[in-house]
């Protein structure tokens, strides 16, 4: 259904069963799935997928130019928004750019708060939430189940483990591993593991236990990354999220929080 008041340019493919409500712009090159509502409002434009049972709240602008200054307007870059998704007021999604891969992405049933920022080549997974007034510049990751606190800013190339949760207020220009919990700016610190979204996600009380002792090893002042890491392994090697646990931090290339 289109409210008869919505642009919606004769290009765009939107599924009969969408729902584009009033005031709403829809470009030419948008795709827009089954059972996704635009309530009013909404612009979306560039080459923006959006797929099924999504609902974006007023005021939202998908798809717009990346905000950066090496981007050309005939450059085809992507967006795309996965499934069940709720998107809040004000969300701003921009397009990726042809140096940093070309697509910006959302997986599916993530809860995007009011006023965040999606900026150019981010990739966020499933399953997370970014509370209001977040801001991620280019290039940023968010893995599966990451909370990230309001008034948050993440810096460029940032990466956020899977099951973290970064506090409100928190300014990111290193890397949070996986399971943890961080929180300040300049440097951010690592306080100890994401106990409470683990038990709530149903994992064993053995592997929490395991996860918790290894981040409070990380978290040791006195020993270097390495021989962290090493003690780590040797003996939590066993678990598969404490081998998750090491991988993400010997792939960091901006620094790890601890």
């Amino acid at each position: 259904m289109i409210h008869s008041t919505a642009i919606v340019n004769p290009e765009a493919r939107i599924h009969p069963k969408a729902e584009i409500g009033p005031y709403c712009v829809v470009g030419p090159h948008v795709s827009i799935g089954a059972g996704t509502r635009l309530m009013s409002h909404v612009i979306v434009e560039g080459w923006t997928t959006i797929g099924e049972d999504n609902t974006v709240f007023p005021f939202s602008l998908l798809g717009a130019m990346p905000q950066d200054l090496k981007h050309k307007p005939g450059d085809r870059t992507e967006l795309k928004i996965g499934n069940r998704n709720l998107i809040r007021e004000s969300v701003t999604m921009n397009l990726g750019t042809v140096d940093g891969g070309g697509v910006t992405s959302v997986g599916d049933d993530n809860l995007i708060m009011a006023y965040t920022h999606l900026g150019h080549d981010c990739i966020v997974g499933n399953h997370c939430i970014l509370a209001n007034y977040a801001g991620l510049a280019g290039h940023v990751l968010v893995e599966d189940y990451a909370t990230v606190g309001g008034m948050c800013g993440v810096s460029q190339f940032v990466r956020i483990g899977a099951h973290s949760y970064i506090g409100g207020f928190t300014g990111l220009e290193r890397d949070v591993p996986p399971f943890t919990i961080a929180m300040g700016t300049r440097p951010t610190a690592v306080k100890g593991a994401n106990l409470v979204g683990m038990r709530r996600r149903g994992f064993p009380t053995e592997k929490i236990q395991k996860i918790n002792e290894s981040i409070k090893l990380w978290n040791r002042p006195d020993v270097q990354k390495e021989q962290c890491l090493l003690e780590i392994e040797s003996t939590y090697g066993d678990c598969a999220e404490v081998k998750q646990f090491i991988e993400f931090i010997r792939k960091s290339e901006t620094g790890v929080a601890r």
